[in-house]
């Protein structure tokens, strides 16, 4: 095996063919595998895989990258018995594949599969870095999924307590999450070695539209105001709405361009029952690219989440997405490092009060911040600053070499 090729075992819970593995998880280790020998376990949901064009085209690109990739079927129902059986098999194929293939690093993205990392780590003494990527169990209760007396949510803190302390590296999303973790009574005294490596962004899909494309008379053409990603539990869309409408105020041409997946009907509902003019939103599904090429169409992006105490260690996959493609954001309070970004760089507002002054004051900011033909300019470079996906993979370079002792290699066969 060439010099400083680390033999690693990815795990993620999230299938690599829906958009979140496809922005999140495929995109590092494509480059990852330039200088690593890369396994990837991934657990992928029926719906997608059943689209034989979409699997065929994510095998194609592994196979490229050089990357072994195992997929396995997630399941649903009943949710404690469906995870338990997924990881009763996840154990047995990644025993299999850390034995075969002599792994060196175990790396697992978040809760559910960090439990087959530490039984690794135990049983073959693998280095163990847990990407924690939020607090799954708070998040769960915050978001009423769970009870916090609830056996699940006893046994998932049992179980993260175990990460945090046997993890040879844990990597947070935030700064403010890492702070949070430090306050645990059990790490106060011994923490673990942290590093903060946000979700990133593909700077070389995501960026702004031709310059002789954005520019426009104002009289000609609308406002358009962007919404990307899920309604979960978490978001405050009705927020959002709100805010839409006191920005047609401002700009009676203003449109509503929103990118979700599957609850078309649930949000042309919420919207009627706002008094939101139909003719003046938009919805559409995307794939991972198309994305990109819908948010160069924006000139503003707004989001909202519930401002819980675990989301403090949330950095949405949204926000560089945005800023990469120069479009400047309004946002809330107490969301991972998103004051810091966001009115640090002069890219983005923070909506601090949730009434009807509140709002108009944001609102207003958002526009001058859109209007300013140098605001552009300052998102890319916060993007770049923030959430280079060139960047990340550079830090999870020196993490996999650190760990396992590799020495660096030759210079790298191809670019990223």
């Amino acid at each position: 095996m060439p010099a400083g090729r680390t033999r690693v075992l990815y795990l993620t819970y999230d299938g690599i063919m829906e958009p979140l593995g496809q922005s999140q998880v495929l995109p590092y280790l494509q480059r990852l595998a330039h200088d690593h020998t890369i396994t990837l376990v991934s657990y992928e949901k029926p719906e997608d895989w059943e689209d034989k064009t979409a699997r065929q085209t994510v095998e194609a690109e592994v196979r490229k990258a050089g990357i072994e990739w195992v997929p396995l079927r997630y399941h649903r129902h009943p949710t404690s018995l469906a995870t338990s059986y997924d990881l009763a098999v996840g154990l047995i194929v990644t025993m299999y594949l850390a034995l075969r293939r002599r792994i060196q690093l175990v790396h697992v993205r978040s809760y559910v599969p960090a439990v087959l990392a530490l039984a690794l780590k135990k049983t073959l003494k693998t280095r163990f870095i847990f990407d924690m990527r939020a607090f799954f169990a708070d998040q769960r209760v915050e978001c009423g999924a769970w009870r916090r007396d609830s056996l699940l949510y006893r046994a998932a803190k049992w179980f993260e307590r175990r990460f945090l302390t046997s993890a040879d590296v844990v990597v947070s999303l935030t700064h403010a999450g890492v702070s949070a973790m430090r306050e645990f009574d059990y790490l106060r005294d011994n923490p673990p070695r942290f590093e903060v490596i946000t979700t990133c962004t593909d700077l070389e899909l995501f960026h702004p539209a031709d310059a002789g494309s954005c520019q426009r008379n104002e009289s000609e053409r609308p406002f358009t105001l962007g919404f990307v990603g899920s309604l979960g539990p978490s978001y405050m869309f009705d927020l959002v709405i709100d805010c839409f409408k006191i920005l047609r105020e401002h700009r009676p041409d203003a449109r509503f361009l929103i990118i979700n997946q599957q609850m078309h009907a649930h949000i042309r509902n919420q919207l009627e029952a706002a008094g939101v003019p139909q003719d003046c939103v938009e919805i559409k599904a995307q794939g991972y690219h198309g994305v990109a090429q819908e948010i160069r169409k924006m000139d503003a992006g707004m989001f909202f989440l519930k401002p819980f105490p675990s989301f403090r260690a949330v950095a949405p996959t949204k926000l560089g997405e945005f800023l990469a493609s120069g479009v400047p954001c309004l946002s809330n309070a107490g969301i991972g490092d998103l004051e810091e970004i966001l009115e640090g760089g002069s890219v983005g507002v923070i909506l601090r009060r949730h009434d009807r002054q509140g709002q108009e004051d944001a609102v207003g900011r958002l526009l001058e911040l859109a209007a300013n033909p140098e605001t552009r300019q300052r998102c890319v470079d916060t993007a770049r600053r923030y959430f280079s996906l060139e960047a990340a993979v550079q830090a999870y370079n020196r993490l996999y070499r650190s760990l396992t002792g590799c020495t660096e290699p030759e210079p790298s066969r191809g670019g990223a």
